[in-house]
């Protein structure tokens, strides 16, 4: 680790910057996954939340792909926080979500949400990876630590703020505890710290290459759960406009909400919710919106680093 010469220490402005080499792990990860991450985040299923296109029933299953997930890894973490190839990134107390995700399902399943919820095929395809990986090879669970909760600490949040607008969510932050890490006040130094100590480890050339490649594995692993809720989402009831608009709620006369009353033909010139959705219609404005929806792509995934 390298402090860069003239760079004031203390404070955010005053951080430490560090000098990476090539070789090192964080930089190879970076370059080494840059395709798969690419292609993470141009999924249907991505690409749909980042627009607001998310439907409740879908969030929550996809809240149960990450349960089954987390409790996979975080197991395995837990039985490899003493063993050298991955001790250096435990971080249980900053990191770990399991409980999180147990808030979250709470608040969507109710109680007994452990007796509502099962493993996906291809979730329990990523999760039976995971624990090969922590029994047999826990040098690689380094690829699959760094794939989630660097994602977690970048891109998810802004997922979180998407899902909360989109799917009317508290302000209190319930169903969306996953995103919330109460430990860790700064998440870039956080991944400054993460990245340094992943460097630190003592891999040679030829396991710094297996791990970029489990690291691409997992982005695999996770895009199969992507294509898989995309499919469910297929085939669920329609929940909300194209846009993110709010469905009826089911109380009152159907034909006075306003998107509904649109559907229908029933909503009359004056009303705003038809003019903005007419105006959203016109090509130059879909442009604007269509150059804002890229910028957010390429600034967030569930993975971006």
């Amino acid at each position: 680790l390298q402090q860069v010469p003239g760079q004031p220490v203390g404070g955010v402005k005053g951080a430490l910057l560090f000098a990476c080499s090539p070789m090192d792990l964080s930089e190879l990860l970076k370059e080494g996954t840059k395709e798969s991450h690419d292609r993470a985040e141009n999924t249907q299923f991505v690409k749909d939340f980042l627009k607001g296109r998310i439907k409740k029933e879908l969030f929550k299953l996809a809240t149960v792909a990450l349960h089954f997930t987390y409790s996979a890894l975080e197991e395995e973490m837990d039985r490899n926080k003493n063993n050298p190839v991955f001790a250096p990134l435990y971080f249980p107390v900053e990191l770990h979500r399991r409980e999180a995700l147990a808030k979250d399902l709470k608040y969507f399943y109710g109680e007994d949400w452990k007796e509502k919820i099962q493993c996906s095929e291809a979730t329990q395809q990523y999760v039976d990876r995971i624990h090969h990986v922590g029994q047999h090879e826990p040098e690689l669970l380094v690829a699959h630590a760094y794939t989630r909760y660097m994602g977690d600490l970048s891109g998810g949040q802004v997922l979180k703020k998407v899902a909360q607008r989109a799917l009317k969510l508290p302000s209190t932050e319930e169903g969306i505890q996953f995103y919330v890490f109460d430990n860790i006040s700064n998440a870039q130094k956080f991944k400054q710290l993460y990245r340094a100590r992943m460097n630190a480890l003592d891999f040679d050339k030829n396991t710094k290459e297996r791990i970029v490649e489990e690291a691409n594995k997992a982005f695999r692993f996770n895009m199969q759960v992507f294509d898989e809720l995309d499919k469910i989402g297929r085939s669920l009831a329609e929940e909300a406009q194209d846009g993110g608009f709010p469905v009826h709620d089911g109380k009152g006369d159907i034909r006075k909400c306003p998107y509904y009353a649109d559907k229908l033909g029933t909503a009359g010139p004056g009303c705003p919710f038809h003019a903005a959705v007419g105006l959203a219609r016109q090509p130059l404005v879909q442009l604007v919106l269509a150059a804002c929806v890229a910028v957010a792509a390429g600034a967030a995934a569930w993975y971006i680093l």
